[in-house]
This record gives C-alpha cells, sequence and structure tokens, in this order.
C-alpha cells in the first residue's frame, strides 16, 4: 500500500487513496484507530484526492488520470456501498481535495492551475486560479474561511477565502 491523501472521519478512522501511477488503476483503505487495515474498494482508476462529507455518510474519491470524482455510501460498519459518479472533467487531471462547510468540494485541477469548486451535486460552481498550473494539495482553516493550496509550479503556498 502506498498511500497518497488521507481523510480522517470524527472517530479517527482515516481513510487512504492508494494510487498505481505507472497502471492507471488505483483502491481505497480503511484505516481504524486501533490500527486495523481494510481494502474498501478496489479496481479503480487512479484514486488521488479523497474527502468525507461533513456528516460522516459519504466519502468522496478522485481518479486524477480518467478525471471524474466518485461518491461511496459509508455504512454503518464502515464499508462503502452505492458508487456514484458525481463529476468528470473533461480535461486536466485533479490531485488534492477538500470539502468547505457549506458541503462544496474544493479540487485541485493539476495543469489547469484552479481549485474547482463543486456543489454536493456535482455542479462546478466557479473556479480560482492558483497563480501557477500545478496545484496539487488542498486545506481548509478551521473557521472555514480560508483555503491553503500547495502549488507545485513555482513551489509555494497560494492563500484565498471562501464566504
Amino acid at each position: 500500500m502506498k498511500r497518497n491523501d488521507l481523510a480522517m472521519a470524527k472517530d479517527g478512522t482515516l481513510w487512504a487513496s492508494d494510487p498505481n501511477w505507472g497502471n492507471g488503476t488505483g483502491q481505497i483503505w480503511r484505516i481504524s484507530r486501533e490500527g486495523k487495515v481494510v481494502r474498501a474498494a478496489e479496481g479503480m482508476g487512479t484514486t488521488n484526492g479523497i474527502e468525507l462529507s461533513r456528516d460522516g455518510k459519504y466519502l468522496y474519491v478522485n481518479e486524477s488520470v480518467q478525471r471524474k470524482v466518485w461518491r461511496f455510501r459509508v455504512d454503518r460498519d464502515g464499508t462503502l456501498s452505492r458508487k456514484t459518479l458525481l463529476l468528470e472533467f473533461p480535461d486536466f487531471s485533479m490531485d488534492g481535495m477538500r470539502m468547505d462547510r457549506k458541503g462544496n468540494l474544493l479540487i485541485s485541477r493539476h495543469g489547469k492551475g484552479t481549485v474547482a469548486m463543486v456543489s454536493p451535486t456535482g455542479k462546478v460552481i466557479r473556479e480560482i486560479d492558483t497563480l501557477g498550473k500545478k496545484p496539487s494539495n488542498v486545506a481548509i482553516s478551521a473557521d472555514g474561511k480560508t483555503v491553503y493550496v500547495t502549488e507545485m509550479e513555482k513551489g509555494r503556498l497560494v492563500r484565498f477565502r471562501v464566504e
């Protein structure tokens, strides 16, 4: 397992994306607070960005190479079900992903140089310029109003505010 991105549930469970860049495939792992590791999904495209909904009922995972964002239902026993395609971009790959207080996903568009704000229904609300073509990881401040993005082309941290 080569973990890439992580999302943490309120109970301390970790969800990890595990891309195989050479084969264009990937999987998802669930890691309990006690350290038990379970493969939660396999047979996917190049898994990368991963995030939980604020209520913990849904897990979102993007496939960088395939440019798809998937939503899974997180069942009470921690298994994933109801895999649904939320969004497919026509171009550019994706990397990190986080959710704002309104339930919108903020997805870095690697190669395009933006962070896409995507509604819970999969609609692109807007794209924010990251002042460089290679945004990677995304983080949101504790108050939910400041977004931080690592940008690889120019080697810097970009910051912007959201409503």
